[in-house]
């Protein structure tokens, strides 16, 4: 009876093994939690692009990736002490990645910043993001600990930060960044994927962010934000708030 029951034991472990096997290699070829830390780090520098700009120069941030299926793989923070980022951050960087794998295709790479004009209101995609909110149960504490792995977060965002991400020519999930202007997110964002070399067909800035002005108009116009660079140029800053004077 106890060699039974050792055996069942043994059979069942062996199932639940290669269930989590299965599932982990659903996460294969993208970066790990270590390594998006490193990326994140690595982006910041202006060795690596020039300056990011906004708040931070975009050294204080949250990343995720999940899979083409959606799957939360990796989330990190760019500093060892993962409370030094703004907490409100997680969630917008896990939407992110989950944002830009759903709206982009192995032909078509769409990054959240470009998704910003469509969403406004009175035009086509406004509302959207009603569509699919994220789920909280995917947060982690602000300290950090691991919380939402292997889950489908849910979550769209429409403003700078999230890209798809490739490898041969196929889609294999998404990224997102948050933790400074959304402008400043898109650029460590790219420089990750630029790093990692999981850009698509069309390289590095396949999908990047576009400013009306200083771009041509466009339906695929992202605002200015705070002290606005991009490929180490500046673009400009965001307008200060103007108020009409008193009667």
């Amino acid at each position: 009876m106890k060699t039974t029951r050792l055996l069942s034991l043994a059979v069942l472990l062996s199932a639940f093994t290669l269930l989590a096997d299965d599932h982990n290699s659903n996460c294969s070829g993208l970066p790990s939690a270590g390594q998006l830390r490193t990326l994140l780090v690595k982006a910041a520098l202006t060795s690596n692009g020039g300056r990011v700009g906004g708040i931070f120069d975009g050294t204080r941030m949250w990343g995720a990736v999940v899979n083409r299926n959606g799957e939360l793989c990796a989330a990190n923070t760019s500093t060892t002490d993962p409370t030094q980022v703004w907490p409100g951050s997680q969630a917008i960087a896990k939407s992110k990645a989950y944002t830009a794998n759903a709206f982009s295709l192995d032909t078509f790479a769409l990054s959240t910043a470009r998704l910003y004009t469509f969403t406004q209101p009175g035009h086509s995609l406004w509302s959207l993001g009603q569509s699919n909110v994220f789920d909280p149960q995917a947060l982690a504490p602000p300290s950090g600990n691991d919380s939402g792995k292997n889950q489908i977060t849910g979550g769209q965002i429409f403003f700078g930060g999230g890209i798809p991400i490739y490898s041969g020519g196929k889609i294999i999930g998404g990224l997102g960044v948050s933790g400074d202007t959304s402008c400043a997110d898109h650029e460590i964002a790219k420089r990750v994927r630029n790093l990692a070399g999981l850009n698509p067909a069309g390289g590095m800035l396949a999908d990047d962010i576009v400013y009306s002005p200083p771009d041509d108009p466009s339906v695929f116009a992202h605002p200015v934000c705070l002290e606005t660079w991009r490929n180490g140029i500046r673009i400009g800053s965001e307008a200060p708030a103007s108020y009409p004077l008193a009667p």
